[in-house]
C-alpha cells in the first residue's frame, strides 16, 4: 500500500512498512521513514552537515513540523555525542526563541536502530536567507531580531550552556519575523573540564580568543558572534569575511599592527577599530553604533553581558526576561 505526499513539482510516494506502522518516502533520494503519525505533504526544507530536513503533518494536531534525519547516526562517536548533546539540552529548555523539540521518532526495531529522526518546530526561512535577499530591512527589523536572539541567549546563557555556533544561517524566522535559535549541535556546557575546542564557530563569526587557540573561554565568544551578525544586518555583507585564520585576524585587528607593550595593552582595553567605520553608515543607529562598539571588544573581560543589557531600542530590560530554572550538565 503506498502513501502520497505532495511536493512542488509532483508527488512523493510512500510505502507502508512494519505492519503500516511505519511509512517509507523518497525524497529526491533520500529515505525517510517515520511513524504513520506525520502524513503528507512530506517535502524536503532544508538539509545540514549531519542530515536531510522534510517538513510534514502531525495527524493528531494537524500542525506542520520540521523532521530532521541523521543518517548513520551511531557510526561516528564524536558526532552521536553531538546528536545526543542536542537532543538533551533542547529537552531541558523551554523558550519561545529557542527552537523546540516536539518529538523523536522511535526506531521500527532496537536491533535495526541506525538513524535518528527529530521533530522541531517548522520555521520558513532563516536570517542568512533574508540577508542574502532583496528584502528592505529597517530599524525596527534590526532591532526585532537582536531582542529575539539575546533574549533567547541570556536563557541559554542562565542554563550554564554557550551555543558556540551562532551565525545567521542558525537563526530560524518565519513570516511574522519570530525568531528562534537553533543548531545546538556542537554546544558544550561550562562545567565541562576537557579542553573547549576552537574548531566550532564558523570562521566568520568566531571570537578573537577562539581563533588564537584559546583553550578556556566564556559566554563572551557568543556575544562576538551577535557583533558580527549585527553589522551583517545592517550593510548586507559579513564583517570579516577572512580567508583563513591569518586573514580573519587582520580583517579584525586593521589598521592598528601594535609594536609596543603599551600599545597592545592599549588595544586590548578597546573595542575593535573597524567598528568605528559604522557611524559613516546612515543606515545604521546610533543606538546599534553603540551596542556592536560593546559586542566587538578584546578582552572579553569587558564585553556586554546580557544581565544588564536588551531593551527592545538595541538594549532588554533583564528583570523581566525569562530564565532556565537549573544549569544543564552533559
Amino acid at each position: 500500500m503506498e502513501s502520497v505526499a505532495a511536493s512542488g513539482e509532483g508527488q512523493i510516494k510512500g510505502v507502508l512498512t512494519h505492519g503500516g506502522r511505519y511509512v517509507l518516502y523518497n525524497v529526491y533520494g533520500n529515505l525517510f521513514e517515520v511513524t504513520t503519525k506525520y502524513v503528507p505533504p512530506i517535502r524536503p526544507v532544508g538539509r545540514g552537515a549531519y542530515g536531510i530536513v522534510c517538513s510534514a503533518v502531525n495527524s493528531q494536531t494537524r500542525e506542520e513540523v520540521a523532521i530532521k534525519k541523521i543518517g548513520n547516526a551511531f557510526d561516528n562517536r564524536i558526532d552521536a555525542k553531538r546528536t545526543l548533546r542536542e537532543i538533551k539540552l533542547l529537552r531541558h529548555m523551554n523558550h519561545e526563541n529557542i527552537i523546540a523539540i516536539k518529538d523523536i521518532i522511535c526506531p521500527p526495531k532496537r536491533e535495526s536502530f541506525n538513524d535518528v529522526y527529530i521533530v522541531y518546530d517548522l520555521m520558513d526561512t532563516d536570517l542568512h536567507q533574508i540577508i542574502s535577499s532583496s528584502q528592505p530591512l529597517n530599524d525596527d527589523h534590526c532591532q526585532y531580531f537582536l531582542y529575539q536572539v539575546l533574549r533567547g541567549l541570556k536563557y541559554v546563557h542562565s542554563a550554564n550552556v554557550l551555543h558556540r555556533d551562532l551565525k545567521p544561517s542558525n537563526l530560524l524566522l518565519n513570516a511574522n519575523c519570530d525568531l528562534k535559535i537553533g543548531d545546538f549541535g556542537l554546544r558544550r556546557t561550562t562545567s565541562e573540564t576537557d579542553f573547549m575546542t576552537e574548531y566550532v564557530v564558523t570562521r566568520w563569526y568566531r571570537a578573537p580568543e577562539l581563533l588564537l587557540n584559546c583553550s578556556e573561554y566564556t559566554a563572551a565568544i557568543d556575544i562576538w558572534s551577535i557583533g558580527c551578525i549585527l553589522g551583517e544586518i545592517v550593510t548586507r555583507e559579513p564583517l570579516f569575511p577572512g580567508k583563513d585564520y591569518v586573514q580573519q585576524l587582520r580583517l579584525i585587528t586593521e589598521p592598528w599592527f601594535p609594536s609596543s607593550d603599551n600599545a597592545r595593552r592599549h588595544v586590548a582595553a578597546t573595542t575593535v577599530p573597524k567598528a568605528a567605520i559604522f557611524l559613516q553608515i546612515p543606515t545604521m543607529s546610533p543606538g546599534a553604533v553603540d551596542l556592536l562598539q560593546r559586542m566587538l571588544v578584546f578582552d572579553p573581560a569587558k564585553e556586554l553581558q546580557l544581565q544588564t543589557s536588551v531593551k527592545p531600542s538595541h538594549c532588554i530590560n533583564s528583570c523581566f526576561e525569562v530564565l532556565c530554572s537549573s544549569y544543564i550538565h552533559c
